[in-house]
């Protein structure tokens, strides 16, 4: 992939520290390619843009109020910019690799999703949205063309050219966006405040994921726009119905009636599967920089950089070639070790398979979860009511053995996170028998258990990052009787000591 090496970089003497690849794609102002950054060996994918025919269609404008909004924005679905390199005739563009494509062709070739498939795709779309907001930036063109996709199926949210900053007090009237995709207000130039059009736009994109079509189609512009305008589309009756419910309330042609990103949270639908670490809002883009992680910079520092030139481009977000490689060593890292753990952040890593747990309610109920603060200051000795600083591999490679010899199954739904099945069996009381009384357990009702069907408790398992650099592990019951999953834990502390 990176072949041609001298000759590449003779064509981009301004790319010292890049290691130039096959081009990924072209546009109207340039190419973009994919690169190794030869400092820490990630890849980034580079946009070429010849100033001259952006100058000649006045787009150099665009492209700034891309670039400043790109480099405020640090979240897991958001694309990451990380660099600009400005020449007489060209501007590059260093940026996250993503390496799937657009969401756009992904349903051309499926067609439309499955409900599990579309919410997931759906509940990090409106993660990342309601990132840009709280951030004060209306993106104004999300489409599935603008959706693209990494190795691992998760939505990085792209192309922020016709995005704008809001202002208290102030409202936009801009007409732009794709006619499809685009809100009532924004077709019939009206005045809107930003994050109502956005919503709109959303609302088709879910259309899009669970019919494989769109709701405002039409060959026809004049036509095209009278239907958003009356919103008048149709409902398959293949969807469930609570998305029946949801998609309305997104296309309501009345922007002031029209649901909102915090309502959307809240709606039943958008609720099912929903991974923690997109339940709880990432801290805004200053207070997520201003959190400098240690290892890093000994690895930059490493590389023949002075530590206190580098914390003063941290600190003042300078971009330089310190501070390139930090954040990519960063994101990089964060996106291995994921989650709860090294970052804010998770990824999910498999799409939630219901054929595991039919009929699941994932509605978590207060009071039923216990937390084991555990220590593994021997490889294989627990303290309870200690945290822990092992290594989270090791703290997860003893529980998966402790699960599955209480014949636990269970399914990943990310690094450090786990749904799991357990099937009431009398017989394992005994392995908690030296630590606890069972007293309250008769023969008699031990014999009885044999003679009907099993009781079974689904429960969630997550192993989170405290912020002293330690874990707790955390099981929250979703189903089941409540005594018999305190009856469960109680079995498993017990045999994980």
């Amino acid at each position: 992939m990176f072949r041609e090496m001298s000759s590449r970089s003779a064509e981009f003497p301004y790319l010292r520290n890049y290691r130039l690849g096959k081009t990924l794609g072209h546009g109207s102002f340039g190419k973009v390619k994919i690169a190794e950054h030869l400092l820490t060996g990630h890849k980034v994918a580079i946009k070429i843009l010849n100033r001259r025919k952006m100058k000649t269609l006045d787009m150099e404008e665009k492209l700034r109020r891309e670039i400043k909004i790109g480099s405020l924005f640090v979240h897991p679905h958001v694309i990451r910019l990380y660099e600009v390199i400005e020449t007489p005739s060209d501007i590059y563009v260093v940026m996250e690799y993503v390496k799937s494509g657009e969401l756009f062709d992904y349903i051309v070739q499926k067609g439309r999703l499955q409900e599990d498939e579309a919410r997931h795709l759906f509940q990090q779309i409106i993660a990342g949205v309601e990132y840009c907001h709280r951030n004060r930036v209306v993106h104004r063109d999300l489409k599935p063309e603008n959706l693209l996709l990494d190795a691992r199926g998760n939505v990085k949210i792209a192309d922020f050219g016709l995005s704008n900053i809001m202002r208290d007090g102030h409202f936009l009237k801009t007409g732009c966006g794709s006619p499809n995709y685009a809100a009532p207000e924004v077709v019939s130039q009206k005045f809107y405040a930003g994050p109502e059009v956005d919503v709109w736009s959303c609302g088709v994109i879910l259309y899009a994921l669970l019919c494989g079509r769109l709701p405002f189609d039409d060959e026809n512009i004049p036509n095209l726009f009278k239907k958003i305008m009356g919103g008048l589309y149709t409902l398959p009756t293949h969807l469930s119905p609570l998305a029946r419910d949801l998609i309305p309330r997104m296309l309501i042609v009345d922007p002031m009636k029209r649901i909102s990103i915090p309502d959307i949270r809240q709606h039943q639908w958008f609720k099912i599967h929903l991974p923690r670490y997109l339940a709880v809002p990432p801290p805004d883009a200053m207070q997520h920089l201003k959190k400098l992680d240690e290892e890093i910079l000994q690895q930059v520092i490493r590389m023949g950089f002075d530590r206190d030139q580098l914390l003063e481009s941290l600190q003042k977000r300078t971009q330089d070639d310190a501070t390139v490689a930090y954040y990519l060593l960063y994101d990089n890292r964060s996106m291995a070790s994921s989650g709860y753990l090294g970052d804010e952040f998770q990824e999910y890593v498999d799409v939630y398979s219901p054929g595991l747990f039919p009929n699941l309610d994932l509605q978590l109920s207060t009071g039923n979860g216990i937390s084991q603060e555990a220590s593994l200051r021997h490889p294989k000795k627990w303290l309870v009511g200690l945290h822990s600083p092992a290594n989270p591999r090791e703290i997860m490679n003893q529980v998966l053995g402790t699960l599955q010899a209480l014949n636990v199954r269970w399914k990943k739904i990310g690094h450090y996170n786990m749904k799991c099945l357990w099937y009431h069996n009398p017989g394992l009381h005994s392995l908690a028998s030296n630590h606890m009384n069972d007293d309250f357990i008769s023969n008699a009702s031990a014999i009885s258990t044999h003679l009907q069907p099993q009781p079974a408790v689904k429960f969630e398992m997550q192993l989170y990052k405290t912020e002293d650099e330690k874990y707790v592990l955390d099981l929250q019951r979703l189903s089941g009787p409540q005594m018999l999953f305190l009856d469960f834990c109680a079995v498993f502390i017990a045999q994980l000591q």
